[in-house]
């Protein structure tokens, strides 16, 4: 019986260590394959267009926290207690301002004070343009392309603004001479904060400062390469003017020469009264705006009055990437849609 186990048992312990080293490997390599995750800083992002910069530039370190996901809009959101809790753990937060993100300003306060917060409005280089106040405006003189523009409204729009009878359908809640927010509807106010987001990124986590530099780089000429192509789109209508729902589109304006004759509302919380869109009816009849443009998570009917009885056309703008998913090509989808659809409106008009 000895001299029968004998044998067994020494193939048994022969295969023991091919046995076993496996069994104790899976636990470090699950260790190992965690630890890239683990490494990484946990970067909370505001609104999508900024996560979709944040995200092209943490690629292959980690994957940024969103606040304002799904369609929600940032002049409208409450923060839940999940965005609480990520805003405590932050390393890095990014957002747009608190000209954008108003509900944020006392959070970041109260929860982000272990965090580096980059106030994307600051980045070095931005284009800024002043708030258009009065709804229905005659456009402004184009400023040179990326030289800082803080001029006056113009003549009409000034006006407008001094005639009482226009206050009380205005939802003026902007300071006068602060600057419009929609600050990523130009390419290169994008390539502006990529820049800023590299920075602050390789400041809190310079072990992997090399993957960050070199992920900007390459999103630094993707941004090249897309303002070139919407320049491309744009360009067979850049004469025609249109109406928006509200006036968050003055960079892509500004940058690409489009000619946009007015807003429904001023602000998107507040809708307009009568009077106002009887203004903007005659507005459209006027200047020959060939299309209304409302945005997916605003009141479309409104769009369909002003337009009755004219030859303008409606479509749907998404300056916010309201219906888009989340992630590094989301801005580039946002861009191209704002041209596509502007291009397939204008011209069907």
């Amino acid at each position: 019986m000895k001299r029968a186990l004998g044998p067994a048992l020494k193939i048994l312990a022969l295969r023991m260590p091919a046995l076993a080293i496996p069994a104790l490997a899976i636990p470090a390599l699950l260790f190992a394959g965690t630890m890239r995750a683990a490494d990484a800083p946990v970067v909370v992002t505001s609104i999508k267009p900024i996560h979709s910069l944040v995200s092209a530039i943490m690629q292959g370190v980690g994957e940024p926290e969103l606040i304002v996901d799904g369609a929600a809009s940032p002049h409208t959101y409450n923060l839940k207690p999940s965005n609480a809790r990520a805003l405590q753990e932050a390393k890095v937060i990014f957002w747009v301002g608190p000209g954008l993100e108003a509900f944020l300003e006392k959070p970041l306060q109260a929860l982000g004070r272990d965090a580096s917060i980059a106030e994307l409005d600051n980045a070095p280089g931005l284009v800024k343009l002043p708030f258009r106040e009065g709804g229905a405006f005659e456009p402004h003189d184009d400023a040179p392309e990326h030289e800082s523009a803080s001029g006056q409204h113009d003549e009409a729009d000034a006006a407008h603004d001094a005639d009482p009878g226009h206050a009380s359908d205005h939802d003026h809640d902007h300071d006068h001479g602060a600057f419009d927010t929609h600050l990523w509807l130009d390419p290169m106010n994008a390539k502006a904060m990529a820049a800023m987001i590299t920075t602050t990124l390789v400041a809190a986590d310079p072990a992997n400062a090399l993957t960050y530099q070199g992920n900007a780089k390459a999103l630094d000429d993707k941004l090249d390469a897309l303002d070139a192509e919407i320049k491309g789109i744009v360009a067979p209508v850049k004469g025609k003017p249109f109406i928006v729902f509200h006036d968050a589109y003055q960079y892509f304006e500004h940058r690409y020469g489009i000619r946009v004759a007015g807003t429904i509302t001023v602000s998107p919380e507040t809708i307009p009264g009568a009077e106002r869109v009887s203004e903007i009816h005659r507005k459209v009849g006027e200047l020959g705006a060939t299309c209304v443009f409302a945005e997916p998570q605003f009141e479309p009917r409104l769009v369909n009055v002003v337009i009755e009885g004219t030859r303008a056309k409606s479509g749907v703008l998404d300056p916010e990437a309201a219906t888009l998913k989340a992630g590094p090509d989301l801005y580039f989808t946002l861009m191209r849609g704002i041209a596509s659809s502007m291009k397939d409106c204008l011209s069907s008009a």
